[in-house]
């Protein structure tokens, strides 16, 4: 690992306006300005149905952002018309970050990813917590129905470009590290544990 830097002020020297943003980074073309749609299409419909793995990006009444991975079989996600998805809120580990920043702040983001395709489907719009037993019957997995979904209503829909998978090199197997040398979900856990004066004998 590298020696850690010193402690930066990064307000000293930031782009603070519009303006001063598009002299560095430029304009975005005709096409890239009007390939979003408000709709979700037959094109966008069918991406989704083969994605078992998306992002849901919220932020709470005050600002503060969450992504949460969200992950199931192809499909377990439900277009139920050209304006309107609803995602199974499965069980997981109680802290609902997500549903507790919907709860105060609708808008919501998300990034659909197919195992070996570059190109991303993002989509934003609005969310609300659903309970409603019918309309969560239509999610079920192994024929037990969520608890909750997120419904959305969708405001933007569009295909995100190649670049960042391409230069990750995410699907090319090649690249990969070797995982001898990171740290596994365990050994952070208890490290994180340790930081609040916790083990993990104690949970």
């Amino acid at each position: 690992m590298g020696t850690d830097m010193e402690s930066i002020n990064f307000a000293e020297n930031a782009v603070t306006s519009e303006e001063e943003l598009r002299e560095i980074v430029g304009t975005p073309n005709q096409y890239v300005k009007n390939k979003i749609v408000s709709v979700i299409d037959d094109q966008c419909r069918t991406f989704i149905s083969k994605s078992p793995l998306l992002f849901l990006a919220t932020s709470s009444s005050n600002g503060r952002c969450d992504v949460s991975p969200r992950g199931g079989s192809a499909g377990a996600i439900k277009v139920l018309n050209d304006s309107q998805l609803i995602i199974p809120d499965r069980p997981g580990n109680k802290r609902v970050d997500s549903i507790m920043n919907i709860l105060s702040n609708p808008y919501v983001g998300i990034i659909f990813v197919i195992p070996g395709m570059k190109e991303l489907l993002r989509i934003n719009g609005r969310a609300t917590i659903i309970k409603d037993k019918d309309v969560l019957s239509i999610l079920g997995y192994q024929d037990k129905p969520p608890l909750l979904g997120i419904g959305v209503d969708v405001e933007e829909c569009f295909i995100h470009c190649t670049k960042a998978f391409h230069r990750s090199g995410i699907w090319d197997y090649s690249s990969w590290p070797n995982l001898d040398n990171i740290p596994t979900m365990m050994d952070i856990y208890r490290s994180h544990l340790k930081v609040n004066g916790l083990e993990l004998k104690q949970i």
